[in-house]
């Protein structure tokens, strides 16, 4: 069992910090509301500070799951940052969804401080991170990833180092790109089921059986075709990823063109007040176009 630090207790990190206290884990919490890091410390038994470099004193492993490029360098660096209170030998591995340009940023600035960094971007949603069934792909230093493995493991299915430093953040790129045209693929066949004059229902019960099944299809058909778009990952945080998706295949010259088309359809779902509604929605697009 080791002292760790968790800062950020969104809809994912609340409850991937609390397996890590049910596992045994010396717990501390951050979050920028302090409220919500009371909650937690209340709920799990563990303790909560009040600034990201008050938490990770005395930490063996510090993890962090926040919201972008800017909130992440804001819990690492500075004055109150993670790195600040951190020991020499002490690992930090980066949930957050970001871009590999701050993830390599971040690891260069940790290990002039002896200190490393591997991200580990995270798939399977809220339920997955409720569930303690997350797949987790990672970047850095192999004995950095080596000693965090066994932590990352308690709310973890699969964890798998992909490469150096950013590889995570690339990998969950192709993650994204993958699921934004599944999510379109699905919304257009149900879309057209419904315009057929069939039973949206049955058609998926026979397709998801053959070379059409999916994740989405299995976990998402109902609750679509049920207007109910009140699930997991939402269609804000989507736009963020795709666009860090976009921006870097303009670096590398990966040809996107699906996933650019999809990402202006996650914008329409915007401008109808959807921003929140999960990523599904795009089968609400579709309806609402008649």
């Amino acid at each position: 069992m080791a002292k760790l630090a968790f800062l950020g207790l969104g809809v994912m990190g609340y409850p991937m910090a609390g397996h890590l206290a049910k596992a045994g884990h010396d717990v501390t919490v951050y979050n920028r509301t302090t409220a919500k890091a009371q909650k937690w410390s209340a709920e799990f038994g563990g303790g909560f500070a009040e600034t990201p470099r008050a938490a990770v004193e005395g930490a063996e492993f510090v993890m962090s799951c926040v919201g972008n490029d800017d909130d992440l360098r804001s819990v690492c660096v500075g004055d109150d940052g993670a790195f600040a209170g951190m020991g020499e030998g002490t690992v930090f591995v980066d949930h957050t969804t970001v871009s590999d340009a701050v993830t390599v940023e971040l690891y260069d600035a940790a290990k002039k401080s002896g200190i490393s960094f591997v991200d580990a971007p995270i798939s399977g949603g809220q339920a997955g991170a409720e569930n303690g069934q997350l797949s987790v792909m990672c970047g850095g230093d192999q004995d950095a990833y080596d000693r965090a493995e066994p932590v990352i493991d308690a709310y973890a299915k699969l964890c798998r180092r992909i490469g150096e430093s950013g590889a995570g953040q690339r990998t969950k790129m192709c993650n994204q790109i993958a699921i934004a045209g599944l999510v379109q693929g699905l919304s257009e066949a149900l879309h057209f089921a419904e315009k057929a004059g069939l039973d949206g229902r049955a058609v998926v019960e026979v397709i998801s059986q053959g070379a059409a099944g999916s994740w989405q299809m299995s976990n998402r058909y109902e609750t679509m075709l049920d207007d109910h778009f009140e699930h997991g990952f939402a269609v804000d945080w989507m736009r963020k990823d795709l666009g860090i998706c976009l921006d870097a295949a303009d670096d590398n010259g990966a040809s996107l063109p699906v996933t650019a088309l999809v990402d202006q359809f996650y914008k329409d779902v915007q401008k109808m007040g959807g921003g929140r509604w999960d990523t599904s929605s795009l089968f609400k697009r579709l309806r609402a176009m008649g």
